[in-house]
């Protein structure tokens, strides 16, 4: 049965079209939604709505679906639409009448934006995990190898000397401050709207208290209105930070992929971390640092398509909402991805420090040569100049 049932059929095709991925999407939502509906119910239990014993059958009942669900044992139909419908037919199937009263003071819309802050605080506590991972890895990189030398870049001519432990040390670097931007993204989410309804508060006294703190949120949103505007931007801003990160990735990837060429070598990748060509049998090609070069463009895609579609809507809820969750859980998950891949890689990387150690040629030198006038009493400008005629002469 439809939560919005009217006793009439909605034509099957727009009902496929507005339903749209939302059973697939849903499931792996379903356990966020699941403690959203267990939180609820303590809130109705203290509102007077459900007795002691039926709370806890409703959450015993809501425990037994979260256990079909972990076993495969729950799927979403089409006709059910979402996440929300399907938990409460399957209470309302199992408890009757004491089933249909979990929907008492909550939308949808509250569920929804509930469960995928949950599914996002979540998601982000594994990325920031997975990110100090990285962050380690780094930095052990660089202990290890901070005194091999390696040639610097600009224009992608060498430029000046430098050493592959400050060339780790630098991703690492900016790894750390991704992650101050993450902190701050999760101290914005971790807020709950559950209780505000579909934007403009329920006639019912709650105590929202309960279920924040059943929940885990630091603070409650207090402003209906604003807990359903927050939809959107918050997931942008949860973009946004995964964006930083996979910003640092790129450069790093970009790097390596120029470095483990044969023609450079100054880095070699383990053999299980290549693929190889179905037609040319020498290959061993770095694909992992192509897909992870590649990610922070469908990553930023995404938050373009959250952030537009969350753009000249008038206050409260609109459909249109419906479309960000996949882009948010599709860029969350490469983030998530890309993170663990790394860290294989950092531990499968050599460092070939015969070929560096060729690369680091007498032009490297060049500034060092001009400072070493200046330190005589040579005018920069003119050891400059001096410098220049002997390399170009």
């Amino acid at each position: 049965m439809k939560l919005w049932e009217k006793g009439y059929n909605p034509d099957k095709q727009i009902e496929n079209f507005t339903v749209g991925k939302d059973p697939i999407l849903d499931m792996e939502l379903l356990p966020y939604d699941i403690q959203g509906s267990i939180a609820h119910a303590a809130v109705l239990c203290d509102a007077g709505v459900l007795k002691i014993n039926e709370k806890e059958e409703i959450v015993s009942a809501l425990e037994d679906l979260h256990s079909l669900w972990s076993g495969g044992k729950f799927s979403i139909k089409t006709e059910d639409e979402d996440g929300h419908t399907a938990i409460e037919n399957y209470l309302t199937e199992k408890l009757g009448d004491l089933g249909k009263k979990i929907h008492t003071a909550r939308s949808r819309n509250d569920q929804v934006i509930t469960a995928m802050r949950l599914y996002e605080k979540d998601q982000l506590n594994l990325i920031a995990q997975k990110s100090k991972i990285l962050i380690n890895n780094f930095e052990a990189f660089s202990k290890t190898y901070m005194t091999v030398p390696m040639p610097g870049f600009t224009h992608t001519r060498k430029a000046m000397p430098y050493s592959v432990g400050e060339w780790a040390q630098a991703h690492g670097d900016a790894l750390m401050d991704d992650l101050k931007l993450l902190n701050v993204v999760q101290d914005i989410i971790d807020q709950n709207p559950l209780g505000t309804g579909a934007g403009f508060g329920v006639p019912f006294p709650l105590n929202r208290e309960i279920s924040t703190e059943i929940l885990g949120f630091s603070n409650v949103m207090r402003n209906s209105v604003y807990a359903q505007n927050s939809r959107g931007k918050f997931e942008g801003e949860v973009l946004q930070a995964c964006t930083a990160i996979l910003m640092t990735l790129n450069r790093w990837a970009s790097d390596l992929i120029l470095f483990t060429m044969p023609d450079f070598g100054f880095f070699a990748l383990a053999d299980e971390l290549t693929t190889g060509s179905s037609i040319m049998p020498h290959k061993k090609n770095p694909d992992v640092l192509e897909l992870i070069r590649a990610s922070v463009h469908q990553l930023i895609a995404c938050q373009t398509q959250v952030q537009n579609i969350s753009l000249n809507l008038i206050s409260g809820y609109h459909r249109d909402i419906q479309l960000t969750k996949e882009p948010v859980m599709t860029g969350l998950q490469s983030t998530l991805d890309c993170l663990i891949v790394a860290s294989k890689v950092i531990d499968g990387l050599s460092v070939n420090k015969d070929k560096l150690q060729d690369s680091m040629t007498d032009d490297l030198y060049s500034v060092k040569k001009v400072y070493d006038l200046v330190r005589k009493g040579i005018p920069f400008r003119e050891a400059y100049k001096i410098i220049a005629s002997k390399l170009f002469s």
